[in-house]
């Protein structure tokens, strides 16, 4: 999706840019059995205490339900329209099944209007169409995968992710992600063929603060410029270092680069090699 630039009219429009929406066939209309009402936290959790920093605000919008697990086994469905999601960076596709059931789907690249879509094991290595891990040839680009079969997809989701299938290890598919992390996959597990669509969302410029405010994220205030007793990186008389040897959080805790998985989690095993630097 090509992006948009503007003319420097207004400080504000000097250096904005936002996604052209040439494949968005509907915007705000979205299918209403398929939407639901979201409560914002602002960052607060069911105690009212402030969990995460940083939320409020933000433009009303409400959750469309999408289609993770992909279940429609054997029944053909039909592309209806691509519509913009506001609760991802991905855009979202319209599904019309043979049965008269409607379902949203992450519309990857290439995806158009009135094409058609299978699930299953005889589905066709295309564009959308959705089949275990180990009925998918060697080199092919998928998205949506799954990592616990049955539970739905949770990898690969965004906009112009994608994951590249090397090749097979017993009960195992062997997939490059997107980071570079090397790992192994139950071949059962479900993924989509395609790489996500929306691949320019990242580049967007959102040029003045109020389109950051929009997407619901209040203002972020440096560590340096705090009290010490608010921040580590706090104190000091005029512009000082961090005086610590690493970055820290708020908390005290190590920043920019400190590893926080479990080494002893279970699919620590799974993992050929670790993401590339």
């Amino acid at each position: 999706m090509a992006i948009k630039h503007f003319r420097p009219t207004t400080n504000g429009r000097r250096g904005m840019s936002t996604l052209g929406n040439e494949e968005i066939t509907i915007k705000n209309n979205p299918t209403k059995s398929l939407v639901v009402k979201v409560n914002k936290t602002g960052g607060r959790n069911n105690q009212g205490k402030l969990t995460v920093r940083h939320i409020g605000g933000g433009h009303t919008k409400k959750y469309r339900v999408i289609d993770y697990k992909r279940d429609k086994i054997g029944v053909t469905g039909r592309v209806a329209t691509i519509e913009y999601d506001p609760n991802r960076n991905a855009n979202i596709a319209l599904i019309n099944y043979r049965d008269g059931e409607k379902r949203y789907i992450i519309a990857p690249n290439g995806l158009k209007v009135n094409m058609i879509i299978e699930n299953g094991e005889g589905a066709d290595i295309k564009v959308g169409n959705s089949l275990p891990l180990q009925n998918i040839p060697v080199g092919t680009m998928v998205h949506c995968i799954e990592l616990k079969p049955g539970k739905g997809a949770e990898i690969c989701r965004a906009a112009g992710a994608g994951a590249q299938i090397l090749g097979r290890d017993g009960k195992y598919v062997i997939v490059r992600l997107q980071s570079g992390e090397t790992r192994k996959i139950l071949g059962v597990c479900i993924a989509t063929i395609g790489v996500v669509g929306n691949e320019d969302a990242n580049l967007v410029n959102l040029g003045k603060a109020g389109r950051k405010r929009h997407l619901g994220i209040r203002p972020t205030n440096r560590g340096s410029v705090m009290n010490p007793n608010d921040h580590p990186h706090g104190g000091g008389e005029g512009r000082a270092p961090v005086g610590r040897k690493s970055p820290m959080t708020p908390w005290g805790k190590p920043a920019l680069g400190h590893k926080t998985r479990k080494t002893k989690k279970a699919s620590e095993k799974l993992i050929i090699s670790r993401k590339s630097k």
